[in-house]
């Protein structure tokens, strides 16, 4: 890379990112260059490395919030930083790759290859990993019958009604962390109510009390952490938090 200061359209072109947005960088404080003669932005090697890691990130799913937040911290390390960046993209790529060799799969059947197992098609997906585990913990339980013959009789249309309305739930979380929303704020309570509902709808009674218990393996459980944190870093101890004050505020 030239050692030569880039303008913000040099930068722009080189990244990709709109000068709009690198302004936006600027102008919180999370990349700021240097200013040359006439007020003009100067980029150096250093800014450009660094919007390299504020990309990877947000890729990753962290607001703009709480990358400046750890990219700033005296104890950052670059190094490391990106050693631990390239280990969870790597684990994504591998998720990834085996969901597309699933989806290759079925548009190979749709294609007229009858022959294909179908249980080829759900490669890449191991839902039974989260129903013996739950069998095993509440198999003994008036919820986990509930569930079980609730969920016996969902067709596909009702099973993707019940992701999109999960996603959704997701991405309305992500947006409020973005936003600096507290999670035992009236507006983080209110999200996990949504998500208790949710539970409570599909799947079985679940009271806030309840979904305390429930909300507790969404940051001990790797699995549902990932799940959820896929939305945006942080997701699953927000939902935590929030449904632990929910409880605590109920009536």
């Amino acid at each position: 890379m030239s050692k030569k200061a880039l303008t913000v359209a040099d930068v722009a072109k080189l990244s990709g990112v709109t000068i709009r947005a690198l302004h936006h960088y600027d102008e919180i404080g999370l990349l700021s260059p240097t200013r040359g003669s006439g007020g003009y932005r100067r980029y150096s090697e250093a800014d450009v490395l660094r919007l390299q890691q504020i990309l990877i990130y947000r890729a990753l799913g962290l607001p703009l919030q709480r990358i400046k937040a750890v990219m700033d911290d005296p104890d950052f390390d670059v190094v490391a930083a990106l050693q631990e960046q390239r280990t969870q993209l790597e684990a994504r790529a591998a998720e990834t790759s085996r969901m597309l060799e699933s989806l290759d799969r079925a548009l190979t059947r749709l294609r007229g290859n009858t022959a294909l197992d179908l249980s080829a098609l759900f490669d890449g997906f191991d839902p039974a990993l989260y129903e013996e585990e739950a069998e095993q913990r509440w198999g003994s339980t008036a919820a986990y019958a509930e569930s079980k013959r609730r969920t016996s009789q969902y067709t596909r249309e009702t099973w993707a009604r019940i992701n999109a309305e999960a996603d959704a739930i997701g991405e309305r979380v992500a947006k409020a962390i973005e936003a600096g929303v507290s999670p035992t704020s009236e507006a983080g309570k209110a999200l996990a109510e949504a998500k208790r509902l949710h539970v409570d709808r599909y799947y079985y009674p679940c009271g806030r009390r309840m979904f305390q218990e429930v909300a507790s393996l969404y940051t001990d459980d790797p699995r549902f952490r990932q799940n959820l944190d896929r939305f945006g870093a942080g997701a699953a101890a927000f939902l935590r938090r929030a449904a632990a004050a929910n409880a605590r505020d109920s009536p």
